[in-house]
C-alpha cells in the first residue's frame, strides 16, 4: 500500500461514514497522509479527523474512533490507531513492501502517474526568459503526468451551464528568479538541475560545482545511484540470480521514500514547484546508497530470498530514479 493508496483508503472511510450517517460533513476532496515523526505510533498518520470536527460539530476524537471503526480490516493495513487530540496512524501489514515494489515494477518509469488532476485545464503565457520557460515546460510535463490538460497560450473555457459565450482565459504565469540556461557550458543535465533544483523564486544554483563528481554534487548522488542499481543487476546476473518480488524487504527508508514518489508528483504539479522532485530523488537516491551494501552476497555466502528481494527493492529504486530524472528533462545514466 503506497501513502496515496493509504490516502484513498482513508477518503474512502470518511465516505462511508458519510453515507451511513455517523458523520454529517461534505466529504472533502483529498485526504492527506505524512510518514508518522519520529517517537510517534506506526507508519504513518493523518489528521483528518482535526480538519472535520468542526463542520461536523463533533471532537476529533469521536471523529477518529468513526473512521478507525472503519478502517480496521482495510486491505494493507495491520493496525489502525488513535492518539494525541484526534491522529489516526497506520501500520502497514509486513507484506506491503512487496505490494510497493510490484506496483513500481508494473507501471515502470510511469509509476507516480495518475488521473488525479484530470479534468483540470492550465494554460501558461508564452514566455522568452531561458528559466521561467524551462521551470513551466517542466510543470506542464508535471500536469501532464497527472491527467491535466496543460500547455502553453490561451484557453477558450465553455460556458455552457450559464449560458454565456466563451472568453479568453488569462493565461497563468510562474514567478520565477531568472537565470541563464547554459548547457553549451555545463551540458544539458547540469544546466537544467541547476535552474530546476532551487526553488523557482530562488537563484539557480551555481553551474560549475554540478560537473565535479563528488558526494556534495546533488545532481552526481542522483545520477550515482540510478548507475550504481544498474551495476548491482548487472553484478547479480553474473552471480546467477535475480530480483524476486514476491518477498518483502524491511527498508523502511527507502521503501518510505518509493512510497512517497506518486505524491510528491502530484504535489509538484499543484504547487508549480519542480523542485520539489529534485529534493525527493536525492532523498531516494541517498535512501538507496545506504541500502546498496546488504544488495549482493559476501564472500563465499550464497544468494538468498533475502538478496532477490533486495535486489527488487533496488531496481525498484532505480526505475524511481529514472522516472524522476525524466520528468525533469535530465538523463538517467547506465555507468558513471
Amino acid at each position: 500500500m503506497t501513502p496515496a493508496d493509504l490516502s484513498l483508503t482513508v477518503l474512502h472511510a470518511v465516505r462511508r461514514a458519510v453515507d451511513d450517517g455517523a458523520l454529517r460533513v461534505d466529504v472533502p476532496p483529498t485526504v492527506k497522509v505524512e510518514r508518522a515523526r519520529p517517537g510517534g505510533v506506526g507508519e504513518y498518520a493523518s489528521n483528518v479527523a482535526l480538519t472535520l470536527a468542526r463542520s461536523a460539530g463533533r471532537t476529533a476524537l469521536d471523529i477518529a474512533g468513526i473512521l478507525e471503526e472503519r478502517l480496521r480490516d482495510a486491505p494493507g493495513l495491520q493496525a489502525v490507531d488513535v492518539t494525541g487530540p484526534g491522529f489516526l496512524n497506520f501500520t502497514l501489514r509486513p507484506d506491503a513492501g512487496g505490494e510497493l515494489v510490484r506496483a513500481v515494477r508494473e507501471a515502470g518509469d510511469a509509476y507516480g502517474s495518475g488521473t488525479a488532476l484530470a479534468g483540470v485545464t492550465v494554460r501558461f503565457a508564452d514566455l522568452t526568459e531561458s528559466r521561467a520557460l524551462l521551470v513551466t515546460e517542466t510543470v506542464v510535463r508535471l500536469l501532464r503526468s497527472q491527467g491535466a490538460d496543460a500547455g502553453f497560450g490561451q484557453d477558450k473555457p465553455a460556458r455552457e451551464e450559464t449560458g454565456q459565450p466563451a472568453r479568453d482565459a488569462a493565461p497563468e504565469r510562474i514567478h520565477v528568479h531568472p537565470g541563464p540556461y547554459e548547457p553549451r557550458s555545463l551540458g544539458v543535465d547540469a544546466a537544467r538541475w541547476a535552474l530546476l533544483r532551487a526553488a523557482p523564486q530562488d537563484r539557480p544554483l551555481d553551474g560549475p560545482p554540478l560537473l565535479v563528481q563528488d558526494e556534495r554534487n546533488s545532481l552526481f548522488r542522483v545520477r550515482y545511484a540510478h548507475a550504481r542499481v544498474r551495476r548491482l543487476l548487472d553484478n547479480a546476473a553474473q552471480l546467477g540470480f535475480g530480483p524476486a518480488y514476491e518477498t518483502p524487504v524491511h527498508a523502511p527508508e527507502l521503501l518510505g521514500v518509493l512510497g512517497d514518489h506518486p505524491v510528491v508528483l502530484l504535489t509538484a504539479a499543484r504547487h508549480r514547484a519542480p523542485d520539489r522532485v529534485a529534493r525527493h530523488l536525492e532523498a531516494t537516491a541517498d535512501a538507496l546508497l545506504a541500502f546498496q551494501h546488504t544488495v549482493l552476497p559476501l564472500g563465499d555466502e550464497k544468494p538468498s530470498a533475502a538478496h532477490r528481494s533486495r535486489l527488487a527493492l533496488a531496481e525498484a529504486a532505480g526505475t524511481v530514479l529514472a522516472g524522476g530524472l525524466s520528468v525533469l528533462g535530465i538523463s538517467a545514466p547506465e555507468r558513471i
